[in-house]
């Protein structure tokens, strides 16, 4: 074996194992020295010890400086490197760095650079990339395809992503799982499941992604009938119930109130984490079952589990809507000691405050109000204007209303609610003032509207309050 041999091997041994920047740079010497970095396999292993390290920069600096002319494996796995480090910016550069330098990319060179371009949410490079890829001819490849949908999916242009994917001559389950994700991270749930429902009649099967952004479509649409039928499919197709899974059909069957069915997906489930447990806790909470929520709560901790924000929005709710005061206040206040290891959020406090204005605790609710280190949001008010209605403290329904109208001053439905409020207490020249308000902002009064289906014409009409 020669000598250069015996000194690539050796090195290709040392980098996995490299623990600092001082055997970074003693390597990198002996590269640079023995002229072994235009090795294609020791300049991706650099690479690879560069990122473990969190020294990328270096790995990128030695590309632009030491290497003219690297070959494209080399550069891929630099973009690779950056990409999964979550690294703005750098990707591109140093594709930008392979066009000055006249290295031609591959079908592998792109959809890495768009996953980068898709994490950044950055479209207007992507449709640059776009264009690039049309020129140099790689369009074709499915990969690189399916890349370009899920830029345009993640960046919310679902336009551009339906015209992608209609245009692709052949379509796999990644094509398919990038449309029906894109259309429920945007909250299109039915143009998500309408997807899903072609992906069957297209013939191509799902895998375990697909499922779960099926299951998150159904759970926010309500659709339990297809949540059900996607549940029978996992349980045909003899699927191992995995935590993502898992937890899909759990908030599936929570959410639309079946809490007997998402305790027995979850007692099935041999591998949990925070996001089972927060979505058994949310059901309980939509449910109005407050000490179930509390309970599974307790048992959760038992079993190790930490609470994360959401398990305490969630808890905190299932109390507010089950009438558990004590409870709420003795969580809230272990949450404000540091308990949990944060402090409430805007979230918690908005969650406090309900539990107590719905509980007729007024003086207390709005005491939270004024201590809490954030502004008011509209989901507080809209908790003190409910309570003061119900428990007939117009001054407190006055000040919330008063609150909404700053907080959404195009909202006419706000000023209404004002309007009717100081009609009620017998303040006709602010009911004025809040009509002169509305003129002023040229907002109107939205026309109410009933609709009844007449049988057996199968026809709705429609009723509309002048």
């Amino acid at each position: 074996m020669s000598q250069l041999n015996v000194t690539t091997t050796r090195l290709l041994s040392l980098l996995p194992n490299c623990s600092s920047i001082t055997h970074i740079h003693q390597i990198q010497a002996q590269l640079i020295t023995q002229n072994l970095h235009s090795i294609t396999t020791v300049a991706s292993t650099f690479i690879t010890a560069c990122k473990t390290l969190g020294l990328l920069h270096l790995a990128h600096l030695h590309l632009l400086t030491q290497l003219p002319n690297p070959h494209v494996f080399t550069c891929n796995s630099l973009i690779r490197a950056f990409s999964h480090s979550h690294i703005p910016h750098v990707p591109l550069s140093v594709y930008t760095h392979m066009r000055k330098t006249s290295i031609p990319p591959n079908h592998y060179t792109f959809p890495v650079l768009f996953k980068s371009l898709s994490d950044g949410r950055d479209l207007r490079q992507g449709r640059c990339l776009h264009t690039h890829v049309v020129k140099l001819g790689q369009w074709c490849d499915i990969y690189v395809q399916n890349s370009a949908l899920d830029l345009y999916a993640s960046c919310g242009r679902m336009d551009l992503c339906r015209k992608v994917f209609d245009e692709m001559p052949q379509r796999d389950v990644v094509s398919w799982t990038g449309l029906i994700k894109g259309y429920r991270n945007l909250g299109k749930y039915d143009d998500a499941l309408i997807a899903f429902e072609q992906m069957q009649y297209a013939g191509v099967v799902p895998n375990a992604v697909t499922m779960v952004n099926a299951l998150a479509a159904c759970a926010s649409f309500g659709a339990l009938e297809m949540g059900v039928w996607i549940h029978e499919c996992i349980r045909r197709e003899g699927w191992e119930l995995d935590v993502k899974l898992g937890t899909a059909l759990i908030d599936l069957y929570g959410t639309c109130g079946k809490t007997e069915e998402a305790l027995a997906v979850f007692d099935t489930m041999e591998e949990k984490n925070t996001f089972t447990w927060n979505a058994l806790i949310k059901g309980f909470a939509l449910a109005k079952s407050g000490e179930e929520a509390v309970w599974w709560f307790g048992r959760m901790e038992q079993e190790g589990f930490g609470a994360d924000e959401v398990t305490l929005v969630e808890l905190l709710s299932a109390c507010s809507h089950s009438g558990l005061v004590d409870v709420g206040r003795q969580i809230f206040s272990s949450l404000s000691n540091g308990k949990y290891g944060f402090l409430p959020s805007v979230k918690h406090y908005a969650c406090m405050i309900d539990l107590l204005a719905r509980a007729g605790c007024l003086e207390d609710a709005f005491k939270c109000l004024r201590e809490m280190p954030y502004e008011p949001s509209k989901a507080m008010m809209g908790s003190l204007l409910a309570a003061g209605k119900t428990y007939g403290d117009l001054e407190l329904s006055e000040f919330a209303a008063t609150k909404l109208v700053e907080l959404e001053p195009g909202n006419s439905a706000y000023y209404i609610l004002l309007s009717n409020l100081y009609a009620e207490m017998g303040r006709w020249d602010d009911v004025e003032k809040v009509r002169a308000m509305m003129k002023e902002r040229d907002l109107k009064k939205d026309l109410g509207c009933s609709s009844a289906e007449c049988k057996p014409f199968d026809q709705v009409d429609q009723l509309v309050a002048q």
